[in-house]
């Protein structure tokens, strides 16, 4: 009975020793605390890749300044500016820094390049303007290939339309412009949900965002934006 109660007791302390595993895992972390050696040219460095020498002619796009990073859309450009991090998460908190000015928008874009039932890999993508988040579920909505190829052809059906705008939602916000706000995208499962400055936003649930391998975050900025901070953390 003795040599049984001493076995339990042992069990119970090596367990109270042993340090629980935790739940989250810093994968990614940049505070763009850092310059180019060289001006002229994109070096943004900790692993980012741009579209530049794609959309742009291979116009720089994207500067390390002041401590922060700067994306801004060439004139000759033809398509938005992406600034991309492989990674590799299902579920995650992304939370960082950002400031645009009116007209300007900022994606935090989820994407998974090997997924080819979509165009260009794009899954799910919170949407932040000055006055409104739009939180949408690429894969099963308008970029779904099947979609995408409808919607360029301009045959799209009323259900159709209506299946698209059933992906997406929007939240009013009204942010300072040309200001510092700590926004924070956080996916579990089929939701997502965001907040700016320590407050909840919204919450979006759709079955793309549930998506099992996201492979890639990308920066997506229409015109201009200050981006600094950022830091991904895997549930």
């Amino acid at each position: 009975m003795k040599s049984t109660v001493l076995v339990v007791l042992t069990a119970l302390m090596v367990c109270q020793l042993v340090p629980k595993a935790s739940a989250e895992e810093v994968i990614f972390e940049d505070h763009f605390d850092r310059s180019e050696s060289d001006e002229t040219q994109e070096q943004v460095g900790g692993g980012w890749g741009t579209n530049s020498r794609t959309w742009a002619a291979g116009n720089k796009q994207v500067d390390l300044a002041d401590g922060a990073l700067l994306i801004f859309r060439h004139k000759v450009a033809d398509h938005g500016v992406s600034v991309v991090q492989n990674l590799a998460f299902k579920d995650t908190t992304i939370p960082m820094r950002f400031k645009i000015s009116q007209g300007d928008e900022l994606g935090i874009n989820i994407a998974d390049m090997k997924e080819k039932s979509v165009h260009a890999g794009h899954l799910c993508v919170a949407k932040i303007r000055p006055n409104k988040i739009t939180l949408i579920d690429l894969k099963t909505g308008r970029t779904k290939l099947e979609m995408r190829e409808t919607s360029k052809a301009k045959t799209l059906s009323a259900a159709d339309k209506k299946l698209i705008r059933s992906k997406k939602r929007s939240f009013p916000i009204e942010l300072d412009t040309d200001q510092w706000h700590q926004p924070k995208v956080n996916i579990a499962d089929e939701t997502m949900t965001v907040s700016i400055d320590g407050k909840q936003i919204g919450s979006f649930q759709s079955p793309g965002i549930d998506h099992p391998t996201k492979l890639c975050l990308r920066l997506a900025v229409a015109k201009q934006a200050w981006v600094d901070d950022v830091i991904v953390v895997r549930q």
